[in-house]
């Protein structure tokens, strides 16, 4: 059972776990042990809320397929229970995270203050640059 909220869960058979082996550097154990996790979580035919599942399919992340299916892989870890843990709380992680309303932009245009600093500054620079020429000797 994962838990997103108070009033959201998870059950566990919304959610694939399997085996894999971790790929990378680690020598013999590495090669032996499967100890990566492959985390498989269909949207769609999940138990969430109507609202989670249209905020979910709306994020534009790698993780999430067309078909609205997340798939996570853990390995930063030599155990699988770590790995485990670590795949789902990055599962709960994206789902928080696109639940979260995204504060609107209003443009603003700068200040005739800091436009004039901005302009002072450069033709300062530019008097410097133009001193470092080649000396006449003349």
């Amino acid at each position: 059972m994962l838990t997103i909220s108070n009033h959201v869960a998870l059950a566990d058979w919304e959610i694939d776990i399997s085996q894999i082996r971790a790929q990378g550097a680690g020598g013999q154990n590495v090669n032996k042990v499967a100890s990566a996790v492959h985390l498989r979580f269909d949207i769609l035919r999940s138990t969430l809320p109507a609202f989670y599942k249209e905020r979910l399919m709306a994020l534009n992340d790698q993780r999430i397929s067309k078909e609205g299916v997340v798939i996570i892989k853990a390995q930063s870890y030599r155990t699988l229970e770590l790995n485990k843990e670590d795949a789902l709380a990055r599962l709960k992680e994206l789902i928080i995270s696109a639940t979260k309303q995204q504060k609107v932009r209003r443009p603003t245009k700068p200040t005739k203050g800091s436009q004039r600093r901005r302009v002072d500054h450069k033709t300062r620079k530019g008097k410097i640059k133009s001193l470092r020429g080649k000396v006449s000797t003349s």
